[in-house]
């Protein structure tokens, strides 16, 4: 028998229960689950709302983990749990993937670390790469900075060649965070912002020609960045945390000759995905790439689970088995 955090009906957090444990059809091996977060897409998909549409119910969430084959390696693994009926994702002690869904990490990998960075800092290091192209000497924004995306960003184009970062975030404690993981300078997003205001004080703060913002919340932040922008310059969109619609004009786009892309974790290949996870395993093994996360004792899921989905939460909960 094996632990697994169950969800029963959609909108109440999963409970602790004993369960067989699985056996591995043929494509699939077992992995001894060692740490698992609690993510958006997880609280998304058991809230019955997505555009997955309602899961069947009991399931086990989780849309990824990190632990150990048999032979004692350590990997990453990520499930479809909530997104395809009569799937059971990560949140157990032992689970069932597809070998194809496993990455292999290398020695050294702090794995709680790693399930709190997972496909978050995967949807950063990508985004920056594939979808903003993101070159030596480039000037970025990374509007949504407080959340595990945007922290991840702000280091992220770091590593990879950006001269400066300009981090965006609501609270002061999550903008002196951003700085202390090597923004130049970070900025509040107001309540009461409108395009022009905030588009004001982005100027005031950059350092010459923006080229690339990343953007996981949309809204009036994409719209103000976007007026910044230098001729040619790119907006890369993960998200709609500040709105699902932003205010954004056709003449800044026009005028500009300005790139607005959307980028998903979804449109990445197995291998793609595998090697942005290597990337990622590789910066935080050598203590180059962390987040704020809190790790919490598995049987305590119910109440973390809660705490994620009312952002009381310090960071991303990574639950530990």
């Amino acid at each position: 028998m094996i632990r697994a955090a169950v969800l029963n009906a959609c909108g109440t957090p999963p409970t602790i229960t004993e369960r067989p444990a699985p056996v591995p059809n043929d494509g699939e091996v077992a992995v001894t689950v060692e740490a698992v977060p609690i993510t958006p897409l997880d609280l998304l998909c058991a809230s019955g709302t997505s555009y997955f549409g309602a899961p069947s119910t009991p399931y086990v969430p989780g849309v990824q983990g990190v632990g150990r084959l048999a032979d004692g390696a350590a990997v990453w693994f990520g499930t479809s749990a909530g997104m395809r009926s009569g799937v059971d994702g990560s949140m157990a002690s032992t689970v069932a993937v597809p070998s194809v869904d496993v990455v292999a990490l290398p020695s050294g990998v702090p794995l709680t670390l790693l399930a709190a960075l997972g496909l978050s800092a995967v949807a950063a290091h990508a985004a920056l790469t594939h979808g903003g192209g993101l070159a030596a000497g480039e000037q970025v924004i990374v509007l949504g900075a407080g959340g595990v995306v945007g922290q991840a960003a702000v280091q992220l184009a770091l590593l990879g060649g950006a001269r400066r970062v300009i981090a965006v975030a609501r609270s002061a404690s999550a903008r002196a965070r951003a700085e202390e993981l090597g923004a130049a300078v970070a900025i509040a997003l107001l309540p009461d912002d409108d395009v022009a205001s905030m588009a004001d004080r982005l100027r005031e703060v950059a350092d010459g020609p923006v080229d690339l913002v990343l953007d996981p919340v949309f809204g009036v932040p994409a719209a103000a960045a976007l007026r910044v922008l230098r001729p040619g310059g790119r907006l890369v969109n993960l998200g709609s945390a500040a709105g699902a619609t932003a205010p954004i004009e056709s003449a800044v786009l026009r005028g500009g000759s300005l790139r607005l892309v959307g980028y998903t974790n979804n449109g990445l290949s197995t291998a793609q995905r595998a090697a942005a996870l290597g990337v990622v395993a590789g910066h935080a093994a050598a203590g180059r790439l962390t987040v704020d996360h809190e790790i919490v004792p598995f049987d305590s899921v119910a109440d973390a689970w809660a705490r994620q989905d009312a952002g009381t939460a310090a960071g991303r909960i990574v639950l530990a088995l």
